[in-house]
This record gives C-alpha cells, structure tokens and sequence, in this order.
C-alpha cells in the first residue's frame, strides 16, 4: 500500500483539528475578555427607592352622575411629597420579575365654588368642606432584556398598574356665608382597576463603572373603544450598594379613564411627577 495511502486518516484528523483550535484560540481572548469585564447589572435581588412630589390633576366621578370632580378646581389638591419601591428580582441573566408600589394621598379644605354632586349627596356652592383622594398602585411584570451589554441593556416589558383609589368629600355642620344652616354630611366611592401596559424599557451606565446610570421606559395600551394608555418615565441614578440605587427623573401618564362595574369612574387627565 502507498505510504501517503497510511498517512491519510492521519491528514484528515489534523485537518479537521485546525478549524476546531482556531476556533478555541479566538473564544479564548473573549473568554477572557468576558472574565474581566462582567455586566455591572450582575445581582439577582435590587431594590429602588423612589421619593415623588406629585402633581396630581384629573377627575373622579360617582354613580349616575353628569358633573366629574375635578381634583384641583374644585378640591383644592396641590403638589406633595410621596414615596415608592421597586424590586427587581433577576432569576436568569435576561429575565426578571418586577415588583412596584406606591401611594398617592392628597387632601385639603375649600370653599365650594360650585354646587358639586356626589354618589347621591348634594355639597352646596359657599359650603367648607374636606376633600380626599387616596390612591395605592401596585404594578407586578415581567421583562425580558432583548439586548444585554456590559454598560447596560434594552428590555421589553409587560405589567399590570393595579389602581385602588378612594374618594371621599365631606363637611361639617355649619353656616354658610349667606346665612344658610347646613347639616353635616359625607360621601365616599372607591375604584379599584386593573390596567395592562407593555413596552421597552431601559438602562445605561453613563461611565466605565456601576456608579451612574440613566434608566427610562415607555408602557402602552389601546383599549379599543374605551380609550388608551401612554405612560414614560426618565431618570438619572446613583447605585448606593449592590443592592440598592437612588434615582431622580419625571413620569407623565396621558389620558385614563377608568370605571367600575357601579358606574364609578376615575379620569386621570394628567399626572407628573419628580422622583428620587
């Protein structure tokens, strides 16, 4: 037999061996290179506070009723202080579960400058009363990181914003500036409403460390004949511990209009808020 006949399979596995080194060669520089630049968004538990002074605007309206309540014109609401959290468990390098809450109060006493109408009970225009608003959110979701980058990441996330908000007016037994003797009297609604909402959302570490970061995300929904909604927030953060960031930015919510099965409905013409 030939000698270059024997040496063949010898040939055929030496070739077949230098693809499979080069390829071994080059995935070693970027194994490396992995090692010694890891992702700074490498933890699986952060936990974001937030402070917010909230501007709240819109209207609430009870059963059967023609005339919604607008918060500031006629209640008086103006801007406050609130706080809020975030939890972000990140079970694998793309997927997380996010957890948010926050509570929204305001309250305050006005003259009436209008005769207002609300869940049956009749406020007269002249009368002092008390006006309250209180709103918890809770937003539970998930998001998946379609691009993840040591600097940061693009995801795309969908939750639910689980609205439960009461509000109640009252006043107490008193006279008038006409002269007129008013009784005491009170009303109250409460609205809780589940909205769904989907879109990207974002963060990027603005130098070569964990430190700073700016963080945004844009969440939606058409509701075909009962409207839509449009929600963005944008801050700048500074990561305090592994664990644990404080950030400062604004969110806007757009038109919602929401109503429960008792004909109670909540209209949030506008919403902003700072956070820190």
């Amino acid at each position: 037999m030939p000698q270059s006949m024997k040496n063949r399979p010898l040939t055929r596995r030496f070739r077949t061996a230098i693809p499979i080194a080069c390829l071994l060669l080059l995935a070693l520089p970027l194994t490396v290179y992995a090692q010694d630049h890891p992702e700074f968004d490498q933890y699986k538990l952060r936990i974001d506070g937030e402070w917010f002074y909230s501007n709240p605007s819109g209207t609430f309206e009870g059963q059967g009723e023609n005339a919604p309540i607008d918060f500031q014109k006629d209640l008086g609401f103006s801007s406050y202080s609130t706080f809020g959290t975030e939890v972000d468990w990140k079970f694998t390098r793309k997927n997380h579960l996010i957890f948010k809450a926050s509570r929204f109060n305001s309250s305050d006493q006005i003259v009436l400058q209008r005769t207002i109408v609300f869940q049956g009970t009749t406020f007269d225009v002249g009368l002092q009363a008390q006006g309250s608003l209180n709103a918890f959110l809770v937003s539970p979701g998930y998001q998946y990181d379609i691009i993840r980058r040591k600097r940061g990441h693009l995801g795309l996330g969908v939750q639910f914003n689980i609205f439960d908000t009461t509000a109640k007016i009252s006043a107490q037994a008193q006279v008038t500036g006409n002269g007129e003797q008013e009784a005491a009297r009170s009303a109250s609604a409460s609205l809780l409403a589940p909205i769904p909402v989907a879109g990207p959302q974002y963060r990027f570490y603005l130098t070569n460390s964990p430190r700073v970061f700016i963080e945004g995300d844009l969440y939606g929904m058409y509701f075909f004949g009962y409207g839509n909604y449009l929600s963005t927030s944008d801050s700048l953060g500074v990561t305090l511990t592994k664990h644990i960031s404080l950030k400062g930015g604004y969110m806007l919510a757009s038109r919602l209009i929401i109503c429960s099965s008792r004909g109670n409905c909540a209209a949030l013409t506008h919403f902003d808020s700072s956070e820190k």
